[in-house]
């Protein structure tokens, strides 16, 4: 079982590698997210890969793909899609919007208002979209993959706590090394690599990855784990508001895909605190004075895991 799963994670991360340079941590953790159901959000600068990051993984994944540039202006119905009426038989029909898609690209999100971020809510928890009391699944698999820019701040709309608890890991892809900076102008000075990438994997088969992902073996030792390292993050004297527990949840599900990922049928510690500052920081509110000390989310769960004892 965990053998196949690996095998595809192996050829897709492959498959994306031939455009992407020198990315493999952030497609495994891509690849944890969708082999667990989750979401992702990629908080990251302009012009550093993140629409190519998702427009691989759809194409490697024979899934279709679908780009959301978030403005201000942008409506609930330009997303979910509406219903209008049809002169010529006299009858209302409906046009689907972006969301009913198998990968979204929902780019720079915060710059949309608070009320066409809500939208996206419905569909990412509860994989449908309702328009005019009619709900509709999805398709699957289903994954967003939304980006924003956290250096330029004027003219956007913050995404509230109930928003981010809806992804599962927060990732930042981060510049590339100079001699990969060199390869990617190498790989695309005469062809666009990704306008040649074929699938390697079909989405029916992405769909029977993540009903296995679900039978890899924790530990119930590595459970009480789990459940300490998410309440310490709520004790915490410098955490206005801890992770939820949708955020145990999805690093207990991110775990299991990422053992998968690997070969192994049981999920060890090492994938749990590689997960954990991805899946829980996000969710965390610090107290004030603690952002006036320049503390970050991402220390705070560091530190926590340097400090709960690690199961063996």
């Amino acid at each position: 079982m965990t053998s196949t799963v690996a095998q595809a994670a192996a050829d897709i991360k492959a498959n994306m590698e031939l455009v992407l340079v020198g990315k493999g941590g952030v497609i495994d953790l891509t690849l944890a997210a969708l082999l667990s159901g989750g979401h992702i959000l990629i908080e990251d600068v302009p012009g550093i890969g993140k629409t190519t990051l998702a427009r691989s993984l759809a194409s490697s994944l024979d899934c279709t793909f679908k780009r959301i540039q978030f403005t201000p202006d942008l409506m609930p119905s330009d997303i979910t899609g509406i219903n209008y009426y049809n002169q010529k038989n006299g009858e209302f029909e409906f046009r689907p919007g972006p969301i009913i898609s198998q990968v979204v690209l929902a780019d720079e999100i915060n710059r949309a208002t608070p009320r066409t971020q809500s939208a996206l809510l419905e569909c990412m928890g509860e994989r449908q979209v309702t328009i005019d009391n009619v709900t509709m699944p999805l398709p699957a698999p289903f994954l967003v993959i939304a980006t924003q820019n956290p250096i330029e701040l004027e003219g956007t709309f913050p995404l509230p706590e109930a928003q981010l608890d809806r992804f599962m890991l927060r990732l930042r892809v981060g510049y590339p090394e100079p001699l990969e900076e060199e390869e990617m102008l190498e790989r695309f000075q005469s062809a666009d690599p990704l306008a040649e990438l074929k699938p390697v994997t079909t989405a029916q088969e992405i769909v029977q990855f993540q009903d296995m992902v679900r039978h890899i073996y924790v530990d119930p030792v590595l459970r009480t784990y789990v459940v300490r390292v998410v309440k310490a993050t709520r004790d915490h004297p410098d955490v206005e508001l801890g992770a939820s527990p949708r955020a145990s949840m999805g690093l207990y599900r991110c775990a299991q895909a990422m053992a998968a990922i690997q070969g192994r049928e049981y999920v060890i510690p090492d994938d749990l605190k590689t997960l954990a500052p991805h899946a829980l920081a996000h969710r965390m509110i610090l107290k004030s004075q603690a952002r006036l000390r320049e503390r970050t989310a991402e220390s705070i769960v560091n530190e926590i895991l340097a400090q709960e004892e690690v199961p063996v």
